[in-house]
């Protein structure tokens, strides 16, 4: 699992709570455990690597409110349910807001181990895609006016020759630019380039 990666448990009922952390502590993982979503909010702790294991029915803030406000506010941590009252239309409205799974008490303590394993490694990956975008973001940014033209036509596949007449230029300036453009970019091929422009147009 990830390096300080933590399992933020989210439970009203003290007990389930206490029985889960246990679980989840006696197997390796790190848990921060609150009995309110409002709690979990106060405590700004949601940037951090990790999931949450979420109850759906808990007075105040429930779980699907707390899903729809993290969705907000642009956080996309994995968000595993938890409920003793859930029915189909929950599960579906749960996993169509983007929720990594949903389960029903009880359930076997191997279920929900194997699961939040799956749901840290994908936040890990996850944020592994974020850096490399914003790294492909700074390289990009470095590049001038007519070297970002240029990059979109070598992108589409255009020859030398066509991006020059396209954009009033020589041939030969058409090559200084590109080559600029792989410099910055660090980019070792035309392969390089587009996966670095599908990184940065990736969701």
């Amino acid at each position: 699992m990830p390096d300080r990666a933590t399992v933020f448990l989210i439970d009203d009922d003290q007990a389930v709570r206490d029985a889960i952390r246990l679980l989840l502590e006696t197997s390796g993982f790190t848990v921060q455990a609150f009995a309110s979503a409002i709690d979990f909010l106060n405590m700004a702790v949601i940037g951090q690597p990790g999931c949450l294991v979420l109850d759906v029915r808990m007075p105040g803030l429930s779980g699907l409110d707390l899903q729809k406000r993290l969705r907000a506010q642009g956080y996309r941590i994995p968000i595993i349910f938890i409920t003793g009252h859930g029915d189909v239309p929950m599960a579906i409205r749960a996993m169509k807001a983007g929720a990594f799974d949903f389960i029903e008490k009880p359930f076997q303590g191997q279920t929900l181990l194997a699961r939040i394993e799956e749901a840290l490694a994908a936040d890990g990956q996850e944020r592994c895609r974020q850096t490399q975008r914003a790294d492909a973001a700074a390289r990009l940014a470095l590049l001038s006016p007519r070297e970002r033209e240029v990059l979109e036509r070598v992108a589409d596949g255009q020859y030398n020759k066509v991006i020059a007449a396209e954009l009033n230029i020589s041939l030969s300036t058409v090559e200084i630019h590109r080559k600029r453009v792989m410099e910055k970019l660090q980019a070792e091929s035309l392969t390089d380039l587009i996966r670095l422009l599908a990184l940065l147009q990736a969701d």
